[in-house]
């Protein structure tokens, strides 16, 4: 038998399952937040030390509850973690920590199950709010067992420090490794990026301003005016990369970011690279004792190169699919694991929701009170059961 049976249930306490449960609270609506490790927010105390919010404060916080004044436009990582602290403690959400989820089905009932690696608990609905990064994506080199230097994955990755004076190559040029290399720089370190291909980035503030608010204004239009005036900003504020190594997209930000490849929010690493501080790299062809060798140049000519440590900054993935099963996952997911929707209609499937694995331009967290307010709404509207 279950060892709960609540009318719904959250799994997962970051800022995604904060987002939902805050709606929920704010609607009187009960329910359990089941959380795999001791804290809320707990990836975000893991994140590397310099990461601060790419989006601004005013439209980065959660339902129903804004920022402290006294925070800066772009937040810190400490202050997130601190925010998300308070956020639950405004809302008094009080997860049941230590309960990692190991599967979820439907009971013979119509209700569904969610196993934990200690309990079994029952529910009408199930909103699955895991994030879309919940499992490191490490890839193999081709001959990395012969490396004799430091390989980490960026999760691993705390700051530049250790590598003061150091080689170090960053494999991968989204997000986070852009950053990294930044990082790395700042501490000292000489900084390389492997990109495979062509790299979107958008400027994090333009002419002086926020970038954000902008995206947010053009979300409002029609795909194709939305990609024509994403196109002309980076045009005017981006330029062709191509001398620097990073190619030239044959789409803009607003373009890829609609089938989930994620653009770098620039906070600095572009004017390093331009300066020649940070070196752009091809993909990588093999890994030797003491070097990497990268595939060949534009003239036909393979390149290597000495490094003291490798960074793998190759992104995450959302790992669904051993919680949802075989039957459930081809039905759910898409070809990237990704849910196809925040729900389904399905009515084998009503009562079961995905919050927090969309990544718009316009912003994750942003994005988070639209979806979380559009779950909350449909939950209370079609599956609650009142205790």
């Amino acid at each position: 038998m279950p060892s709960q049976a609540p009318s719904t249930i959250i799994i997962g306490a970051g800022p995604a399952g904060l987002a939902i449960a805050g709606q929920l609270a704010h609607r009187k609506v009960p329910f359990t937040v089941l959380e795999a490790s001791e804290f809320i927010g707990f990836a975000w105390r893991n994140h590397y030390d310099r990461l601060h919010l790419h989006t601004v404060k005013q439209y980065s916080a959660l339902p129903h509850l804004p920022y402290p004044a006294n925070y800066p436009t772009y937040v810190s990582r400490l202050q997130v973690v601190e925010y998300l602290e308070q956020y639950a403690a405004h809302f008094d959400i009080r997860p049941k920590f230590n309960q990692t989820v190991i599967g979820i089905e439907r009971g013979a009932t119509g209700r569904w199950r969610v196993h934990t690696e200690t309990d079994l608990f029952d529910a009408e609905q199930v909103i699955v709010s895991t994030g879309y990064n919940r499992f490191p994506n490490i890839p193999e080199l081709p001959g990395q067992h012969n490396y004799r230097g430091i390989i980490w994955h960026s999760r691993e990755y705390r700051n530049g420090a250790p590598f003061r004076g150091e080689k170090v190559l960053v494999v991968g040029m989204g997000n986070t490794g852009a950053e990294i290399a930044l990082d790395l720089l700042e501490h000292g370190a000489t900084p390389f990026i492997s990109v495979r291909g062509p790299v979107n980035i958008v400027k994090r503030d333009t002419f002086g301003r926020p970038a954000q608010p902008s995206a947010i204004l053009l979300s409002n239009l029609p795909n194709w005016l939305y990609d024509l005036a994403a196109g002309l900003s980076q045009k005017l504020t981006i330029g062709d990369l191509s001398q620097y190594g990073l190619g030239k997209p044959k789409h803009p930000a607003s373009y890829d970011t609609r089938r989930g490849k994620i653009p770098v929010i620039d906070v600095g690493t572009l004017d390093q690279i331009k300066a020649g501080n940070i070196t752009v790299l091809p993909g990588i062809e093999r890994v030797n004792t003491k070097t990497v060798t990268f595939k060949a140049d534009v003239n036909g000519q393979p390149r290597e190169l000495p490094f003291d440590a490798i960074i793998l900054a190759t992104g995450y993935r959302p790992g669904l699919a051993p919680l949802l099963g075989n039957d459930l996952s081809a039905r759910i997911l898409n070809d990237r694991g990704y849910p196809k929707s925040l729900w389904f209609d399905e009515p084998d499937l009503q009562g079961l929701y995905f919050l927090g694995f969309t990544t718009p331009l316009t912003g994750i967290i942003y994005n988070l009170t639209i979806d979380s307010e559009k779950i909350a709404r449909h939950a209370v509207e079609n599956n609650y059961v009142p205790a």
